[in-house]
């Protein structure tokens, strides 16, 4: 019994350290992993504060934060989420911090380089990776591209559903799919340049907004971090992600 009250002991002690690890816990849409992967070092660097971001779709990260995941701001990937959190008191008022594009990404390049429209109803087309149509925003615009030019219905069966975003552009970039309806800032990676794509210009912008959450303890840094994404640092490495 004095080793299981040591042990619970000890695990307790630990979960403040654990907890207090970062200044900010963000709940970031996988589709800007690649610039905030920039922008959080940035922010330490200009602060000495730490944060911490987790990176999904947009719909699991609402249905988290309305379970009471204990995040401080939330960077979502469509702006609809960030007003239902503030239209039910649970955050302040959002604002838009990037605007994005859909690209149709493959590693062939004969299909990479052929009008999406075309390359999606190629015969050497399997599987194309698309992002969960209802989590996430990224994965709704394709689909709304793909109704518009009256392609939805024949091109269902090939499509392979994605968590989020990022992981669609994984299933592409490793050949689990054979091309993928992927956010525009994917391709300014490393892995990226390995392949090549055509903008889906019939796809809606993806309006990306944020909002600092109510029962975030971390005001005054979260309050901070808002004020760096609107800074020129910020911007410059938006744009280098292909993000307005």
């Amino acid at each position: 019994m004095k080793r299981i009250l040591t042990l619970v002991l000890t695990v307790l002690l630990a979960l403040p350290v654990a907890a207090n690890a970062a200044d900010l816990l963000i709940a970031q849409a996988a589709n800007f992993t690649p610039a905030m992967q920039e922008i959080i070092p940035a922010f330490k660097k200009a602060t000495g504060l730490e944060v911490q971001a987790t990176y999904t779709s947009t719909g699991k990260l609402y249905a988290q934060i309305t379970n009471g995941a204990p995040f401080d701001v939330f960077l979502a990937a469509d702006e609809k989420r960030p007003k239902k959190l503030y239209a039910a008191g649970l955050a302040e008022k959002p604002f838009v911090y990037a605007k994005g594009k859909v690209v149709f990404w493959s590693l062939k390049k004969e299909i990479g380089s052929t009008p999406w429209q075309k390359a999606v109803i190629n015969p050497d087309l399997h599987k194309i990776a698309i992002a969960n149509i209802e989590t996430a925003p990224y994965g709704t615009a394709a689909m709304k591209a793909l109704q518009k030019v009256k392609l939805w219905k024949k091109v269902k069966p090939e499509l392979v559903y994605a968590q989020s975003i990022a992981q669609a552009f994984q299933y592409a970039a490793t050949g689990a799919a054979d091309a993928g309806f992927c956010a525009y800032s994917s391709v300014f990676t490393t892995e990226g340049r390995k392949g090549t794509f055509t903008v889906v210009n019939e796809a809606p912008p993806v309006i990306q907004a944020a909002c600092i959450l109510d029962s975030s303890e971390h005001k005054d840094v979260a309050q901070k971090f808002v004020k760096f994404l609107a800074s020129p640092e910020v911007k410059t490495i938006k744009n280098k992600y292909g993000y307005e």
